[in-house]
Parts: C-alpha cells; structure tokens; sequence
C-alpha cells in the first residue's frame, strides 16, 4: 500500500510539474492577469498598431505623389509622413510578439547606423528581395532617412537623384520598395491582432516562459535596456567604445536634429505602457504599475512603481538638456548624454532587478553589458 501511494504522490508531482502552467491560476498570487492581458491588447497595442498603420499609409501615399512629381513640395510633405510615422514607430517597437516576431518587424525596420553602401548596391541592381535578412540593415526608417536627407547636401541635389539622374528611375522603385515593405508589415501585424491573435493573446495568462505576460515583459524590458539606453544613447556616447564617441551611429543620422524627439517618443511610450494609459487618453488601466501595487512591491520603504515614475521624471529632465543633434551632442558635451545614459540605467535595474523578480519573471534575451 505504501509503495502505491509513494508512486500515485510522485505521479502527481510530476503530473503538476509538467502540466500547461499557462492557467489563470497559475501565477499564484490571484492578480487579474487577463484583465492586464486585456487592456494591453484592447487599450495599447492594436490601438498603438492602428496609429503607426495610418501614419504608413499616409507615408506610402505621399512617396507615390512624389515619385510621380519630385518637386520641393513634395518632397517636403514626404519628410513630414516620414518623422510622423518614425515617431509612431517609437510607441510599437516594444511589441514584438505575434505577427510582428514572426516577421523580424523591429529588425527590418529600424537597424541603424544604415549600410549605405548595400542601399546603393540595391539601387543599381533593382527588384531587391527585401524579406532577406542580408537586408535588414538596407531599408526601414534609417534607409529613408538617407533617400530622403542624404543623398546630397542640398535639396536641389537630392532631388537630382529623382529627376535628372540615369539612374533616377531606380531610386524611385526603390523608394517605394521601402514604402511598401514597412505598409504590408503594418497590413500584417493589425489584421494578425484584430484577428485571432488578440483572444490568443489574452488566454495564455499564465506565469510559464512562454506566457503572454512572461514574453511583454521581456520584450519590454529588453527595448528599454537595448534600444533606448543602449542603442540611442549608449552607443554613440561611446559607453560601449571605451569613451569614443560614436557621433554617425544616431539614430535618424542624416536628418541629424530629430534623434532627441525619437528618444523624447520612446521613453513617453514606455513609461505610458508601465502605467496601462491608454492610447491618446489619460485613463490609465491594469499595467505593471498596478501589478506591482497588488503585490505590495516596495525598495528602501517606498512603492516600486512611484520610483519607477519618479525615474522617468528624472530621465525626461535629464533628455531636455541635450541638444536636438546627438550627433553634436556626443562631438561636444557628451557628459550630458552620459547624464541621460546613467538616469535610463537606473531604470533598467528597476526593471530587471526589482520588477521582474516581484512578478517572478526571468530575463529570457541575452544580457551582455550587465545591470
């Protein structure tokens, strides 16, 4: 009799062990976590997601008015749908789950610094297959950037390369290949969300490795850490260079005074999805700040989310300081970057050391720089 309940209590624990852990229930602490999952989909996401779509479309159009007619004009309406939709971009970068990770969305769509030289090899080759991912590094945000703001120092001459140029009908294509690339990705990932990805989305509440929740957490993190303080600041500071200043590594390189309000837009996005505020409203719903709050999650005496807060209040007085080029910034008073760089880590160690370990929630990407 012994040995059968010894046998029937080991079966059960293993039977516990590897069951779904993905249940309501199974994050043991009875917080809400599909009215969470709910308001990220419902409030931020595919509202967020909508937003950046229109903004591409407005984008696709007005590279179509301008490749019929390169005119000032147009090119100047064409700059304006580029920044709008860049800024968008800012709010969605964060959400790589679904649709988006199935399709590489933030890789294909803002690698920088841009490789310059496979832009031009595409051009001269045209018809250039652009789901590869040897081209990555050749499209997106930053490839506009330079097809719209570098190819040559005056406006004039930028538009020569549209007009006059023997190859002027190939910059063309390739400007509306880009276009077109970043509008079916945005086609992509809102029909995945206002299909059957949302209720998929929502149901795995769960706390296990591949839990919605686990997965928005991770990525979250993982953006704010690599993408705003690393790749934003970090780098072309020269924190990662051993104090050699990367000045032609910003981001939006070639428009050269917009990296601030790109940076200004990200660290907005995220502290906005920390609170659950929904999009273009104050109303604010279940996040990780109120997650925290259930849980009680207090450092040195004081609830976790207010420091959190408090440190994106910090940061954005540390970001109006510098200059609207990063890259004159980093040439002339990097110290201030390096202000902007310590005030975004401290956050980072609020996330990963303190948030991710009160939701029992492990750090799933690589960590090669530390905390």
């Amino acid at each position: 009799m012994r040995k059968i309940l010894f046998l029937t209590a080991i079966l059960g624990l293993f039977a516990s062990c590897s069951s779904d852990s993905d249940s309501p229930a199974s994050s043991g602490d009875n917080y809400d976590r599909v009215a969470l999952l709910t308001n990220w989909a419902d409030n931020i996401i595919i509202p967020r997601f909508e937003d950046y779509q229109s903004k591409v479309v407005l984008l696709n159009n007005d590279v179509a008015t301008f490749t019929a007619s390169p005119s000032q004009d147009n090119l100047e309406n064409l700059r304006t749908s580029w920044l709008n939709s860049y800024k968008s971009y800012q709010y969605v970068n964060m959400f790589n789950i679904g649709k988006a990770d199935d399709i590489n969305f933030t890789d294909c769509t803002n690698i920088y610094p841009l490789n310059t030289q496979g832009v031009q090899e595409n051009i001269a080759a045209g018809n250039v297959n652009l789901q590869l991912v040897s081209q990555y590094s050749k499209q997106g945000f930053p490839a506009l950037d330079y097809m719209l703001n570098g190819l040559a120092t005056s406006d004039s001459d930028i538009l020569y390369f549209y007009t006059t140029d023997a190859s002027a009908l190939n910059y063309k294509e390739y400007l509306v290949a880009l276009t077109t690339k970043l509008k079916s990705d945005a086609d992509a990932i809102v029909n995945d969300w206002n299909g059957s990805y949302r209720a998929t989305f929502i149901a795995s509440s769960g706390n296990s490795v591949s839990s919605s929740l686990n997965r928005m957490v991770n990525n979250f993190v993982k953006y704010f850490e690599k993408d705003i303080r690393a790749g934003k600041v970090g780098i072309p500071a020269g924190v990662y260079s051993d104090g050699a200043t990367l000045p032609d590594k910003v981001e939006a390189y070639y428009k050269n005074d917009i990296s601030k309000i790109l940076l200004e837009e990200s660290v907005k996005g995220s502290q906005d999805f920390f609170n659950g505020k929904h999009f273009n409203s104050a109303t604010e719903g279940k996040s990780l700040k109120s997650y925290l709050d259930f849980l009680n999650t207090v450092r040195n005496g004081q609830n976790l989310s207010a420091i959190i807060n408090n440190q994106f209040t910090l940061i954005n007085q540390a970001n109006a300081n510098l200059s609207a080029s990063f890259s004159s910034q980093v040439s002339t008073g990097n110290a201030q970057m390096l202000i902007s760089f310590d005030n975004l880590q401290q956050n980072v160690i609020y996330f990963k050391l303190d948030m991710m370990q009160a939701l029992n929630i492990t750090v799933d990407y690589v960590d090669a720089d530390g905390d």
